[in-house]
Order: C-alpha cells, then structure tokens, then sequence
C-alpha cells in the first residue's frame, strides 16, 4: 500500500459518508483510478433512486465505463470503503480491473445489518430449493439467439 493507495481510500470513504449523511443509502463509497487519476466514484444510492443495483462500486464503475467509453477497466485500480457483496463482486469480474482495494470486511458490514451471505448459499442450491423459485422455460426458442450471437460476424466479444 502506497500514500496514493492511501488517498483514494480515504475519499471512498468520504464518500461513504456523504452519501450516508445526505440519506442516500448505506455508508459505502468506491472510487476507480487509472493512472493516479480518480475517474469515476460513486455512493450508496438504492433508498434515494429505489435501485437495488445502486450500491457504490456499481456507481463508480458506470461513471468509469463512460468516462473511458468502455466496458472494461483494463488498467485500473477500484478502492471501495467495504469488501464488495456477490453483485459488486461481479460486475468487478465483468469489468476486469486490475486491482480492488477494500477497508471494512463483509463481516463488518453485517454487524450493522448488511449481511450478503445468504445470497452466496443461494447461489449454492438448485433452482427449485432457493427462496426465490427460479424455473427455466422456453429453452429452445433462446438458444437461437445464442446460435445466432455465436454466428454474427461484426459482434464484439466481451
């Protein structure tokens, strides 16, 4: 860890904060760096939009994406004020960043109530056994438009 590492945490949780105070959301702040640069940051969110999804590594890494005008954040560093839950944890695969660094653990957050392990056992059932019933129809008719994705010629693979 480095003074700059040091820095851009210290402004994710700055952000954690503001958007704590301002009763946006849970206290939880990201910020995306590429090149020493702070390039995209974002806040807890979901209260203030109703978006389940707009948890602030999810909000720093849009903010990236369109500030690169790209999808993935090849070369760039996510400081989050808290270890990411399972749909962070994805988009954070998804978007490829070099590295994440994180401050409070999971364990800490669910010590004040915002606790994601039972999303990781869902994930560990079949679909009939989870609380949210998952049941897979029409099969067929998607899996032309897997063919024809896998088909097209001018697609750009991600």
């Amino acid at each position: 860890m480095t003074e700059k590492d040091k820095v851009f945490m210290q402004r994710a949780i700055e952000l954690a904060g503001k958007g704590m105070e301002n009763g946006f959301g849970g206290p939880f702040g990201a910020v995306v760096v590429k090149d020493g640069t702070i390039i995209g940051e974002g806040y807890n969110r979901v209260t203030a939009t109703n978006d389940p999804t707009a948890h602030a590594e999810m909000m720093a890494i849009r903010e990236a994406c369109r500030h690169l005008h790209s999808f993935q954040l090849d070369g760039c560093t996510i400081y989050s004020s808290c270890e990411p839950c399972p749909m962070c944890l994805g988009a954070i695969y998804w978007a490829r960043p070099e590295k994440v660094y994180y401050a409070c653990t999971s364990k800490d957050a669910a010590a004040i109530d915002f606790d994601d392990h039972h999303i990781y056992e869902e994930l560990q059932k079949p679909d009939g056994q989870r609380r949210i019933k998952f049941e897979r129809i029409m099969r067929p008719e998607a899996l032309k438009i897997l063919r024809q994705w896998e088909e097209k010629t001018d697609k750009k693979s991600y």
